[in-house]
């Protein structure tokens, strides 16, 4: 297989799992698959990462994630995922 075949390959399955989050988010449902809504909230979602709070957006936003992962973990990789969630709970103690 061509280079440029792996790296398209690649790129289409990025934008393949970023789908998969926003529709594991909700975001899909919540805006009745309204594209314009949905990148509103991600332009608004970029702008808050550059401003002065966006350590503070990027620590409660990444948290937030992490536990849904826990929560509700992808089929292809719950060992894995569990694992790190029982290292995280071992290490909150």
């Amino acid at each position: 297989m061509r280079t440029w075949q792996v790296e398209r390959r690649k790129r289409t399955r990025q934008l393949i799992e970023l789908g998969g989050l926003v529709a594991k988010a909700g975001v899909v449902d919540l805006t009745g698959d309204d594209r314009a809504i949905i990148l509103g909230a991600l332009l608004w979602m970029a702008d808050k990462l550059q401003n002065d709070q966006g350590e503070e957006a990027r620590a409660l936003w990444s948290a937030r994630g992490k536990q849904a992962f826990c929560a509700n973990p992808a089929p292809h990789s719950q060992i894995e995922l569990f694992q790190k969630c029982a290292e995280r709970r071992l290490s909150m103690r």
